[in-house]
């Protein structure tokens, strides 16, 4: 097995101890209501695509994302560095949502040549991925490059491999509302705190 898949072991363990888990929520909620003093801006809206999600179907955004808020980040299945550490987060993102109906969650790949569907699905099992809300994505460089460069403006998805390390967020409109870096030790907290801001708005 990959060294991913070692290090996703070792990571989803310590996701599943309720505890943590438990307390990340909580310091969440209490974020809420810091979050709400301040209106979040709006970075750039982001346009309907079409990539190829991890079970192999055809990934449209206006219909899978229009009137959703989603939390977004850009991946790739062989790395051994953020990467797990990064899809392990979104877990736990996921997991204090799971009580939204109205939240979504979109890993995009930066590695299309090697992270064919059948690839990401594997990941995405390791990472306890909901099929119906996390939605791993791959496609041509070229879409790929125009929503990590220009609409994100995260880097390229030129073959180098390298890529941010934020998470995204996106509202019901399509516009990007908030970056997360998430090397930060409240990063996971804010995004939360804020993504449920956003999932009660009535704009």
């Amino acid at each position: 097995m990959g060294s991913w898949y070692s290090t996703a072991r070792g990571i989803k363990r310590a996701v599943l101890k309720s505890a943590a888990i438990s307390a990340l929520a909580a310091l969440a909620l209490g974020l809420a209501g810091c979050s709400a003093q301040a209106s979040l801006p709006s970075f750039a809206v982001v346009p309907d695509f079409s990539l190829t999600d991890q079970t192999g179907a055809d990934f449209q955004s206006a219909k899978q994302l229009d009137g959703q808020v989603w939390v977004a980040d850009f991946i790739f299945t062989n790395c051994t560095g953020p990467c797990p550490r990064m899809s392990s987060q979104m877990h736990q993102v996921q997991t204090a949502l799971s009580n939204l109906d109205g939240v979504r969650f979109v890993s995009f790949t930066v590695d299309p040549a090697r992270d064919t569907p059948p690839v990401l699905l594997d990941y995405s099992h390791h990472f306890m991925a909901d099929p119906n809300r996390w939605f791993f994505l791959t496609g041509t460089t070229k879409t790929l490059q125009h929503l990590s460069k220009d609409v994100f403006m995260l880097g390229d998805v030129d073959g180098q491999l390298e890529h941010s390390t934020r998470f995204v967020l996106v509202d019901k409109k399509s516009r990007v509302r908030g970056f997360y870096l998430t090397s930060e030790p409240d990063a996971i907290p804010r995004v939360i705190a804020d993504a449920r801001r956003l999932a009660g708005d009535r704009f």
